[in-house]
């Protein structure tokens, strides 16, 4: 081992050690890389086909309104930009196609499957940035607090959508949906991209966990029973009043008209 050691005191030996670990660290990079290119590749081709087939069915019932590039037009806004997890939304729960766009564009039923929903939001994807569509794990309301989602959906909520998610008007014709009907994606793709008159909430204002306490909260809500008898609606207590007062009010009229009613009795010569 003298020559190793002579050989490791010589000036340049330091420099060739470095030298043969970067060599070294190179071909394992390159090996790996090699691996997960081809890996890329495959995906690449698939999402490819899947832009394409989007783009077809896009020509077919958006770019009318949307235009050829879905760069928008005076009728309907451009979709680049708005990522998968908006046209996700917007066409899943048959808001998009609109057949009379208006002020608020009510939820119908779908047009498209979920494979051609998938297959659009590849496309409209494809044109740039934009939230993705969530994952299972993000929006499973097993794994959220109900609890703090409760406190969050009064504090960001409710002034919209009433306290149970029953929904309620705004303003200029608008109105906040009722939220029986939308699934936790839903919930959750609504958040991160804001449609029509609702806000963004990014991961910044409410963080990913707590998205998952709300939708938690929303959908335990639905279940919950009406002690009371007839939720009429859980709107609130302007709706228990008015049907109290009107309930009320009505009694009170028809007992009024049957006792004005009674024809009175006619006197005997006894009276």
């Amino acid at each position: 081992m003298k020559w190793f050691t002579a050989w490791r005191r010589r000036p340049w030996a330091g420099y060739a050690v470095v030298l043969a670990a970067l060599a070294i660290i190179g071909v394992a990079y390159a090996g790996v890389s090699s691996s997960a290119d081809r890996a890329q590749a495959s995906d690449t081709k698939a999402s490819a086909q899947d832009v394409a087939k989007g783009k077809e069915l896009f020509n077919q019932a958006c770019s009318s309104c949307h235009g050829a590039n879905a760069e928008g037009t005076r009728t309907a806004p451009s979709l680049i930009g708005v990522g998968a997890a908006s046209v996700d939304f917007q066409v899943g729960t048959g808001r998009m196609p609109a057949m009379n766009p208006g002020a608020q564009i009510p939820r119908k039923k779908p047009v498209f499957n979920e494979e051609q929903v998938r297959l659009l939001a590849a496309y409209v994807a494809s044109l740039g940035g934009g939230p993705a569509v969530p994952s299972a794990d993000q929006v499973d309301p097993k794994d959220g607090d109900s609890a703090l989602g409760g406190k969050l959906f009064r504090a960001n909520c409710a002034q919209c959508h009433n306290f149970a998610g029953s929904g309620g008007a705004l303003t200029g014709g608008k109105y906040a949906p009722s939220l029986d009907k939308a699934t936790p994606t839903q919930i959750y793709e609504a958040m991160i991209t804001g449609p029509q008159a609702m806000p963004v909430f990014n991961d910044t204002t409410v963080t990913p966990a707590q998205k998952r306490a709300i939708i938690a909260y929303v959908t335990q809500t639905r279940d919950e029973p009406n002690p009371g008898g007839s939720g009429l609606g859980r709107v609130g207590p302007v709706a228990e009043g008015l049907v109290g007062w009107l309930v009320g009010i009505g009694f009170m009229v028809v007992a009024a008209m049957w006792l004005t009613a009674r024809k009175p009795k006619k006197k005997t010569q006894n009276d």
